[in-house]
């Protein structure tokens, strides 16, 4: 029998997975949520799922460590891999990948500094624009960062905007518009190709009947 694992991303994007994926067939033999474990099996023999954070469901996938999986688009746009197709878009998780400035203050013109997680989708962003940006890793709590000076602008996903609100800032320019997407290993797609596209299209199944 042919082993298929399935990345799936913690967190927000795991809750609106899981019925999907319920409604395609696969469920879980345990609850993921309160369960420390990584990895489970599913009701079906031959699939089992991983549970990861977003930043490494596509380098997983890519290299073949998993057959299947989910991720942010933000994620696949920072990532920047190939190794995988993107036959779906789960619709699922949506939000807006944006830049955002302090309230009010005036565009900057010259050198611009930029705190972000999403170091290659900012960089390409402000070359297109032909602004020079000076960029800033940063893994989390990104509203601070024009708050204590150590950024004028960041680029973060944006949900309802209140946490932006909340810290001062506000939303200015859309880079992209963000959804989950099932990717697929392409060696996998080839050689397991009846049971990944059996999956493939039972998601897509159970989107067109949600």
């Amino acid at each position: 029998m042919t082993q298929i694992t399935i990345a799936l991303t913690k967190g927000r994007i795991l809750k609106e997975t899981l019925p999907l994926l319920a409604s395609a067939g696969i469920i879980p033999a345990e609850d993921v949520f309160s369960s420390r474990k990584l990895v489970f099996p599913t009701n079906r023999d031959n699939v089992r799922v991983i549970i990861l954070r977003g930043s490494d469901v596509a380098t997983y996938v890519q290299f073949g460590a998993a057959d299947l999986g989910v991720a942010g688009k933000d994620m696949l746009l920072e990532h920047q891999g190939d190794g995988y197709y993107e036959p779906l878009d789960l619709g699922i998780a949506r939000c807006k990948l944006m830049t955002a400035a302090p309230v009010g203050a005036p565009q900057q013109s010259g050198r611009l500094r930029v705190a972000t997680k999403y170091i290659n989708v900012a960089r390409q962003f402000y070359a297109q624009q032909g602004r020079q940006a000076d960029l800033i890793k940063l893994y989390g709590a990104m509203e601070l960062a024009p708050i204590l000076d150590l950024a004028q602008e960041i680029v973060d996903i944006v949900d309802t905007g209140n946490t932006l609100k909340a810290n001062g800032l506000e939303p200015r320019e859309e880079i992209a518009e963000i959804s989950s997407r099932l990717i697929v290993n392409k060696a996998a797609m080839k050689t397991k190709f009846t049971e990944v596209q059996a999956i493939i299209d039972a998601l897509k199944e159970a989107l067109e009947s949600n």
